[in-house]
């Protein structure tokens, strides 16, 4: 493997195995003075921007002909084309107005996410310092190009890859990129070749940032070319799946077209053989085609996902793709990152040991000095000595800063290492005063942090000891140092120190020596039997408080969450364990572990692993990838960019819209805007709510063309005439059920979406339950339906009005339908139609319709209908009730099964 050169066309190692001088002659630069102007301007021309490319936004006209690729709009397509071919105008133009409205509905709607999440990535434009010309100068990140030399510093972000040329107590947060919590330590030594991307310690890459520490780093790669550009690229290889939604409306399509194609042909030869006027049997043919054809499922369909979009707009997430949102409801596995999505990104100091075995407990979470000390849980003593020591130390021995919020709309953050941030915090919580403290016993001198040696130590001048030392470090680094090492004095540290490490907490210990200054030339050794331990002090990344709740909903909603990190093993299996990701028999995986993995072994052993930890962009992907294999449907959280091709890759990919790089939001068909894992829970309850209304959708369009093909077969076996006019049955499918299906699927949560399994990925959308319920309702239909039609003629009413009496009664059946359709177990009566006030509108609009086509003399001439009387009307609606009771007793004998 070889680096890209400016300016050259020669092979190198990788940048990271290189001196800092080899670096900056390969890079033709100048580590003091910077590139020349020309310089920039040729390299600028030769890279271009120092920026990842953006997918070019669809066209409206792309949006638009996207909505018409389904067999659905196929069928539609082909009865129009047959109604003009037998000059039937009016009725091909009611069809394609159809069709137009549901893609005009779908395009409106794909546009409005764009334009969300167009709005969600103008943030601030970056700004970067680096030397030109001899001078430090402030340019926009994208205006960088390989050979400049930036200037870093705690809070600033990496705008481009480079490596290191100069480094003081550099300290670089790298979850973005690498998964890991805590920020690293960095220095200006070359590395071996074969160094792993989280372990090269000489280089900075973009899309991190700088927690603590200075620097001066050589640009060797922007754009495409940086680690953050090839992982975007992995991602946009990723194969992007079709949805479980798209798979069933495929299926279910192909199985409409044979059936409607099979209905047409049986109608034109019964016709043909009843010697019937072959024009009058085309034209019913096409109506019952189209009735065959619920042509309102594809308007339904884009409304409920529409619907399910603007409510989980409301509940802080951006929908990608309309589609997503049933896919989440039907995850039956959900990966999530453990940086900031689980957790709160906010080192949390949780418990306290003292010399003489005393052990402190720490309320209160996150940056907000907020929370106390409690012993036996009982408060601390603000006298307490040796509290009063220790926290002074953490609070002197310390780079970083603690900032209150600017105003009502901000919160508590820390400048610098999250981990002495912790500190602060801690301290703050006692009641220290932390700028007093520092300014009563300023730092005359320090040691920096040493990575080897995992210490740190600064000198103050204090009112009660003029010179003081305090040290901070690993527990076992620090307990080396102090006096009575490897005694019992200090065996208990260990010991305590080595339960709080099982318990996933990152463990500091803390020593002071009195009247001691600080000597370079000894460093550390200078203090060796001398020091003073203090006591230790444990931290964590403290889940949020929600999430405990949202993984367990998801477990009873039959979702298995697993952990994904970047962090080590037995820290991602202690916050996964607290959080019930994992339980009893669950174990965690890390990277190496996982390549040692075969295929078969991994598809084997993927149900008892909980975390995966240390893992790799390329290994997030396997894991994705073995979970599909084994049947799940797989939904991936996180916010970095190395969780993008996973996202890409899932069957539904969950970004952050906080903390997510552009990267990860650009990969993921959902952005939670709140960063909240707990959004997912509402997520999958709004998609199960999304494919629910929509069953309801289906099974009210199935019941009732399938009462229409019945009736009208009937009739025609019994040597009936016609029972309908081919534009009553248009009216019917088109009107009445027009005004129902739109806002069936506007229907609120039953309250019982949670309790459910996912539906499985071969879920039809035509299932044996719905099957029973369609005989049920479309049997009592055609039973009132029918039996009214045959018992009127046979009375020998006039055809006209026998057929206006049957039309008014199939749509009535229809209204009693919908109230049905509402709920599998309960009651039409149990679920007031006011929750759905869309429901209750269209279903007053449908019956005023059907009034003004019985009643208006225009309406009478153009339907083939004549007024009928009022006892007539309420004789019709008496009948056509029979369908609502027929269902509310299966209704009854399901929920005594159930009970």
């Amino acid at each position: 493997m070889t680096a890209s050169i400016p300016d050259q066309a020669v092979a190198v190692p990788l940048w990271h195995a290189l001196e800092p001088d080899e670096t900056l002659r390969i890079c033709d630069a100048d580590a003091g003075g910077g590139l020349v102007p020309d310089a920039v301007s040729r390299r600028q021309r030769e890279h271009g921007p120092n920026a990842l490319p953006e997918p070019p936004p669809h066209p409206a006209w792309h949006t638009f002909v996207r909505q018409f690729k389904s067999p659905l709009i196929y069928i539609l397509f082909i009865a129009a084309l047959l109604a003009v071919a037998l000059g039937h105008h009016g009725d091909a133009g009611v069809i394609l107005a159809v069709v137009l409205v549901n893609a005009l509905i779908g395009s409106f709607q794909e546009g409005r996410a764009e334009r969300s999440m167009a709005a969600l990535r103008q943030l601030s434009v970056l700004q970067v310092r680096v030397v030109r010309g001899g001078t430090e100068q402030v340019v926009q990140a994208r205006e960088l190009v390989p050979g400049d030399v930036i200037l870093l510093e705690a809070g600033d972000a990496v705008a481009a890859d480079a490596r290191l040329l100069e480094a003081a107590r550099l300290q670089v947060a790298e979850a973005a990129l690498t998964g890991e919590s805590v920020p690293v330590a960095k220095s200006v030594a070359a590395l071996p070749e074969a160094t792993g991307l989280a372990d090269r310690r000489c280089m900075v890459y973009a899309g991190t940032h700088v927690t603590a520490g200075r620097a001066r780093a050589l640009v060797v790669a922007t754009g495409v070319q940086t680690e953050v550009g090839r992982i975007a690229g992995l991602t946009e290889r990723a194969a992007e799946p079709k949805t479980p939604l798209e798979r069933r409306l495929e299926q279910f399509g192909r199985t409409l077209v044979a059936a409607a194609l099979g209905l047409f042909v049986l109608v034109v030869l019964l016709g043909v053989w009843r010697s019937l006027p072959l024009p009058d049997v085309l034209l019913v043919a096409i109506s019952q085609m189209v009735s065959m054809v619920p042509e309102g499922l594809p308007v339904a369909l884009t409304i409920a996902l529409a619907v399910g979009m603007r409510r989980m707009a409301e509940r802080r997430a951006i929908i990608r793709r309309l589609s997503a949102v049933e896919t989440l409801g039907s995850t039956t596995v959900i990966c999530s990152d453990k940086t900031g999505t689980l957790t709160r990104n906010e080192m949390t100091a949780v418990a306290l040991w003292l010399p003489g075995g005393r052990e402190l407990a720490v309320s209160g979470i996150g940056y907000a000095p907020e929370g106390g000390l409690l012993e036996h849980g009982q408060p601390v003593a603000r006298s307490d000595a040796a509290v009063n020591a220790l926290l002074e130390a953490a609070t002197l021995c310390n780079d970083a800063e603690l900032l209150a919020p600017e105003d009502e709309r901000t919160a508590w953050s820390v400048l610098g290492d999250p981990t002495e941030g912790a500190l602060l915090v801690l301290a703050a919580k006692w009641g220290i005063d932390l700028a007093r403290l520092r300014r009563g016993a300023p730092r005359e001198a320090e040691l920096p942090f040493d990575s080897d040696l995992k210490l740190m130590a600064t000198w103050h001048r204090c009112a009660e000891a003029p010179r003081r030392v305090m040290i901070k470090g690993a527990p076992e680094a620090v307990l080396r140092l102090c006096h009575g090492a490897g005694t019992a004095g200090t065996q208990g540290a260990h010991a305590a120190a080595e339960a709080m490490a099982r318990r996933a907490l990152r463990v500091l210990a803390f020593a002071t020596v009195d009247d001691d200054v600080l000597d370079p030339a000894a460093g550390f050794d200078g203090f060796g039997g001398r020091a003073r331990l203090l006591g230790l002090i444990g931290q964590i990344d403290p889940p949020r408080e929600e999430v405990k709740v949202a993984v367990a909903e998801c477990r009873r909603a039959g979702i298995r969450p697993v952990m994904v990190t970047g962090d080590h093993k037995l820290t991602g299996l202690a916050i996964a364990s607290e959080l019930g990701i994992a339980r009893d028999g669950d174990r965690a995986v890390d990277g190496p572990e996982l390549e040692r993995l075969g295929e078969a072994e991994l598809h084997d052993a993927l149900p008892a692993i909980a975390v995966f930890a240390r893992v790799q962009p390329a290994q997030k992907l396997r894991i994705v990838e073995a979970l599909q294999a084994r049947g799940e449907v797989v939904a991936m959280t996180g916010d970095g960019v190395n969780d993008a091709p996973a996202l890409a890759r899932a069957d539904v990919g969950v970004a952050m819209g906080i903390t997510g790089t552009d990267v990860a939001k650009s990969a993921a068909e959902i952005v939670i805007t709140d960063d909240n894992f707990a959004t997912i829970v509402g997520a999958v309850e709004q998609g199960r709510v999304v494919y629910g209304n929509l069953k309801k959708v289906i099974l009210f369009l199935f019941a009732t063309s399938i009462d229409e093909v019945a009736v009208l077969l009937l009739a025609l076996l019994a040597g009936y005439p016609l029972p309908l006019a081919a534009v009553q049955i248009l009216w019917i499918n088109i009107v009445t059920e027009g005004t129902l299906t739109v806002n069936l699927v506007m229907d609120p949560p039953e309250g019982e979406e949670m309790k459910r399994t996912p539906v499985p990925r071969d879920d039809p959308l035509v299932d044996r339950t719905m099957v029973a319920r369609v005989l049920v309702m479309a049997a009592a239909s055609v039973l009132v339906t029918f039996g009214w039609f045959a018992w009127r003629l046979d009375q020998g009413a006039a055809e006209t009005l026998v057929r206006a009496e049957t039309f008014t009664l199939l749509a009535m059946c229809q209204w009693f339908n919908v109230l049905n359709c509402r709920s599998t177990q309960r009651s039409a009566f149990a679920a007031p139609l006011l929750r759905n006030r869309w429901l209750a509108i269209g279903l007053a609009c449908s019956i005023a319709l059907q009034l003004v086509v019985l009643y208006a003399p225009p309406m009478n001439s153009l339907f083939h209908t004549v007024p009928l009387a009022p006892q007539t009307l309420l004789v019709l609606a008496a009948l056509a009730s029979g369908v609502l009771w027929a269902e509310e007793v299966r209704k009854l004998l399901a929920r005594r099964a159930a009970a």
